[in-house]
């Protein structure tokens, strides 16, 4: 029978073994951020998933962190506002992990397209609704164009608009991980792959039985307050606890795929397709994020297609300049995601074309029986999604004595400047560093915060932990043994493609190869090496048992 990793046994224990103020119930962006606010608020929270944290929409996002510049069309200014003021907050207090980058918006030649005055318009309108936080917007007539961004094909254009919005520099399950760490640190009980089968509701508490998906124990998870926050499964769950609603969810499916460098700026490119909706080209370090699509679906279960694949490449072709075409043959990665749309009666949305339906988040509270449920959200709402869940717990009798203390953030510059000089003390980056010429200590910084510290104990004891592990990645030794011992990795993707982004930047069959990978195993999972090798890798013996 597979082993857990020793902490996440001991969240495991700590789950069954009290009574909670508060279980929430999905590890994505909505509900780590709630996890987080709540802990850190004083109350005693439980945390589960049935898949790995931000494991499903959370980790299939562009990695933008914007306040949706598109929304301006529908006139939906308060959403656009408090997006902004929930982006600028992220910039502040994720100096390092949040990032102003450049949008260039081509302006087509063609016939019916939109004008240069009307996006210029437009995106000085966004930059004043966003308390003008980034750099100004400007015109670029085609001449400074061709100069700036040769990858454009000019002769289709009249011109670009520039604006600026955010990005997060380490992908977007990296940054959900963030939070379920900080739920962590302040006390919480939070543990992957735990599946929630049933719960009853008694005069006092929820009484949920649960399942550990890794090791098939059957425990019961009891708490004074329910947060559903699944995510697009938010409705099926709530219909197997006998929970209604006001709001209910629409699905989107959105699609990117990730593919050799576009161009060399960093900067996203933004297009419009036949429908003319948002195309981005996003910088992924040396690869490109192209995307994405928007369809409505069913399901959450969903996967890429053919013609999911044809319509984003046939887009970017044409807009770019390139001496040949691109093919599927150079998607060297797909990411897949559905986009939980929340609607409610009064919304008419059977009656609205697609792409306008409101991305906005929605709380609902059904007190007899205390529970919250979260519908919609985006990455950049977080903040917000976190402080009004935090909000409406009090209102249902959650005692949080610390509901005015920060919950999110970085830790302050004078630790950063403490990190910086301990790093150059023991000459972290004298070497070579990373091929994009990042400092190895300030991607540490970013990546772990206050925990990059023990990092450098790691390497002050043993310095062959600061050599890569991974060719073509930046992974090193001393990262996968903080991952084993602090990041409750389950299954290697868990790994590769959430706790790093290294699933993204290197094809499957290059990883296969590489001899890096099986020390990556061991490193990460000790015995359990070969069963994590051969799952990822699809070709896991018959008759082995393994996490699902």
């Amino acid at each position: 029978m597979p082993c857990s990793p020793p902490l996440r046994e001991a969240n495991l224990e700590a789950l069954a073994g009290r009574v909670h103020d508060v279980l929430v119930v999905g590890a994505g962006i909505n509900g780590a951020a709630s996890a987080a606010a709540l802990a850190g608020g004083g109350a005693s929270v439980a945390l589960v998933d049935r898949g790995d944290f931000g494991g499903l929409t959370s980790q299939e996002s562009s990695n933008l962190v914007w306040g949706g510049i598109k929304y301006l069309e529908n006139l939906e200014l308060a959403l656009v506002w408090k997006l902004c003021r929930s982006r600028n907050e992220l910039l502040r207090s994720y100096p390092a992990n949040v990032r102003e980058i450049r949008f260039l918006a081509p302006v087509a030649r063609a016939p019916r397209a939109r004008s240069r005055a009307r996006l210029l318009a437009g995106a000085w309108l966004y930059w004043v609704i966003g308390r003008c936080a980034t750099r100004p917007p400007r015109l670029l007539g085609v001449e400074r164009l061709s100069r700036e961004e040769p990858a454009v094909n000019a002769e289709l254009v009249r011109g670009a608009v520039e604006y600026s919005d955010a990005r997060l520099v380490d992908g977007d399950a990296r940054f959900v991980f963030g939070f379920v760490r900080r739920a962590l640190d302040h006390g919480a009980a939070a543990a992957n792959y735990v599946e929630i089968e049933r719960c009853v509701r008694d005069a006092a508490l929820w009484r949920c039985a649960a399942v550990d998906r890794v090791g098939r124990r059957r425990f019961e998870v009891r708490a004074r307050l329910l947060v559903n926050a699944t995510g697009p499964y938010v409705d099926e769950l709530n219909a197997a606890n006998g929970v209604r609603t006001r709001t209910r969810h629409l699905l989107s499916k959105g699609i990117h795929l990730v593919v050799g460098r576009i161009t060399s700026a960093d900067r996203v490119l933004v297009f419009f397709d036949a429908s003319d909706r948002m195309f981005f080209v996003i910088p992924l370090g040396e690869r490109s994020l192209v995307g994405t699509t928007d369809t409505r679906v069913a399901h959450p279960a969903t996967r890429v297609t053919d013609d999911d694949r044809r319509f984003v490449l046939e887009n970017l072709e044409r807009w770019l300049r390139r001496e040949r075409p691109l093919g599927a043959g150079d998607v060297i990665a797909e990411r897949c995601g559905v986009r939980p749309l929340a609607v409610g009666a009064a919304d008419g949305a059977e009656g609205k074309a697609w792409t306008a339906l409101s991305r906005r988040h929605a709380i609902e509270v059904e007190r007899a029986r205390c529970c919250i449920s979260v519908f919609g959200g985006k990455l950049t709402d977080c903040l917000n999604v976190g402080a009004e869940v935090a909000a409406r717990a009090v209102e249902l009798g959650v005692a949080l004595p610390r509901q005015r203390e920060r919950w999110y953030g970085e830790p302050s510059e004078d630790e950063r400047r403490r990190f910086a000089a301990e790093a150059r003390r023991i000459g972290l980056d004298d070497g070579p560093g990373d091929s994009d010429g990042e400092p190895l200590s300030a991607r540490w910084w970013r990546r772990y915060g206050a925990d990059a510290f023990g990092l450098l104990d790691a390497i002050g004891d043993d310095p062959r932990l600061a050599e890569p592990v991974i060719a073509g990645t930046r992974c090193r030794r001393v990262e996968l043994v903080h991952a084993a011992r602090r990041e409750m990795v389950v299954k290697l993707e868990d790994f590769l493609r959430r706790r790093t982004q290294i699933a993204l930047v290197r094809r499957r069959d290059e990883l296969r190869r590489d001899p890096g990978l099986r020390e990556a195993c061991e490193r990460l999972a000790g015995p359990r090496a070969d069963q994590l090798l051969a799952e990822y890798l699809g070709e896991a013996a018959a008759g082995d048992p393994a996490p699902p």
